[in-house]
């Protein structure tokens, strides 16, 4: 197992320090305070939710209200994507400005390194699956060091999953962690008592998603006067399956009798995929979601700072469809988490900034977890000025209604994924995309524009494209020293 390795240079950190003096020097010399001239920021992530779980994404089952007001008043992202189609990685992404396959964080965190498989559900498969680092390395510069070291007040709350003890939120630019540890998934459960070694337990049955927005919103009460950095990452909607009674019954009764299971259900690779949205108890784990988006948005509104907060919302990966649950369906997209497929990867994006943003404004750029950072040093006005330190781009301009500059868009997934998945990667440029899978050393290629489903592959009749795109994926596996899986020893195979 691979821990604690250095995915940044001495030579490199001393470039990104360096980049942090001088935004602050440069803050100091201006005179200028930075209660006055930075706006706060609150960054919400959900676990596991789909792109199309949002109503003002298409739901008509789930109720979204608080959070399709804030797409009505910012603006909603079509094509934005998780830099992994699990949840680490991407996690690890939001937080540095880099693809996880630089940082070498490319699964979730606890999942089988290559000399654990024999005791592995994935003992019999013919790859081994890359090493990959189970803790976001302490020499990362990550957003919330950034922001407290420019003056940002920083909290915490909820799913951290980016390493054990010496590696939680608090040592990595954290003033304040209520809920952050290694752990994927509440231990306890969606009510208290929790269970958890960083929150402490409410009453018997108090909600989760309801006490990490109460304890959000008591950050920004008492850090109204300075700017803040509050970052709500929900253990909502990932399992275990639970919701107060009172909602999954309001959904029970909304379900259509008249769907069979022929209709309920489809088949991906060897797995079984969900094709309609009727899960009771997601549902009403959805709409307690939005109720916790709806308490922070409250919260910003009685502490008077709304005017003065962008607030992004986002998920960490595509919805659970084809395995623990197949909790909901991802349609149009294909497949779901663990997959590369556009259900895998593909999520809500919505940005609220009323300094910047048109209310109801729609943006269909393709864009990345990994353009987090960057856009959020502009938002702030620092000054990171070495373009090397960073993998993602600024999406101040998109915000202000201006083009972004063409770029591909890659992800590489060296790994099983629980929910069916096999190692890949793949690349998107302008509406082409690529995959390829490493098992059977072939490729899939596809053209969003008209097949949003993934159903046609082109890689045939349109060979020359296919091969150019495989050429540009492997040479940015190259520069950035990825990962991959070997062939399985035959020792290692079935016991």
């Amino acid at each position: 197992m691979i821990r604690g390795s250095r995915s940044t240079s001495v030579a490199e950190r001393f470039v990104r320090l360096g980049a942090i003096a001088a935004a602050a020097l440069a803050a100091l010399l201006s005179g200028i305070a930075i209660a006055e001239r930075s706006p706060n920021i609150v960054f919400i992530l959900a676990d596991d939710l789909g792109w199309r779980d949002l109503g003002c994404y298409g739901s008509t089952f789930y109720e979204t209200p608080n959070l399709d007001r804030l797409a009505a008043e910012g603006a909603r992202f079509t094509q934005a994507y998780a830099a992994c189609p699990v949840c680490s990685p991407t996690r690890a992404s939001i937080l540095t400005g880099r693809y996880p396959a630089r940082l070498g964080t490319t699964d979730w965190f606890g999942a089988p390194q290559p000399d654990g498989v024999e005791r592995h559900w994935t003992r019999d498969k013919p790859l081994l699956p890359a090493p990959y680092l189970d803790q976001l390395p302490l020499e990362e510069i990550t957003i919330a060091e950034l922001l407290r070291d420019a003056g940002y007040a920083t909290f915490f709350a909820g799913k951290w999953h980016l390493g054990g003890p010496g590696y939680y939120p608090e040592n990595q630019g954290f003033d304040i962690n209520v809920g952050g540890h290694e752990r994927g998934s509440p231990p306890g459960g969606y009510f208290s008592p929790y269970k958890n070694p960083k929150l402490k337990d409410g009453p018997d049955g108090e909600h989760l998603p309801d006490r990490l927005a109460r304890e959000m919103a008591q950050f920004i009460q008492t850090h109204a006067d300075r700017p803040f950095l509050a970052y709500l990452s929900l253990y909502s909607v990932h399992t275990p399956l639970q919701a107060p009674v009172n909602l999954e019954a309001k959904y029970e009764s909304r379900r259509d009798p008249a769907v069979t299971e022929d209709q309920r259900w489809g088949q991906e690779g060897d797995r079984k995929v969900r094709r309609v949205q009727d899960h009771a108890t997601y549902a009403a784990m959805v709409e307690a979601m939005d109720a916790a988006v709806g308490k922070v948005l409250d919260a910003l509104d009685a502490a008077n700072v709304a005017d003065r907060t962008v607030v992004i919302f986002t998920s960490d990966n595509g919805g659970l469809s084809t395995s623990e649950g197949h909790a909901t369906s991802n349609l149009p997209l294909r497949a779901g988490k663990g997959w590369l497929y556009e259900g895998g990867i593909r999520e809500p994006l919505i940005v609220r900034w009323p300094e910047a943003i048109a209310a109801g404004t729609t943006i269909d750029t393709p864009v990345s977890s990994i353009d987090f950072y960057p856009t959020l040093v502009e938002i702030a006005q620092l000054n990171v000025s070495n373009p090397d330190v960073l993998d993602g781009n600024s999406l101040v301009p998109a915000l202000r209604g201006q083009p972004l500059p063409p770029r591909a868009l890659y992800w590489h997934y060296p790994h099983y994924g629980n929910q069916g998945g096999s190692p890949g990667a793949a690349i998107r440029v302008g509406p082409m995309k690529l995959i390829e899978f490493y098992e059977d050393d072939r490729v899939e290629l596809y053209d969003l524009s008209s097949d949003i489903g993934e159903q046609y592959d082109l890689s045939k009749e349109r060979a020359n494209d296919a091969a150019a795109l495989r050429n540009s994926l492997r040479a940015w596996q190259g520069r950035i020293g990825a990962r991959f899986p070997t062939k399985k020893p035959q020792s290692v195979s079935a016991p």
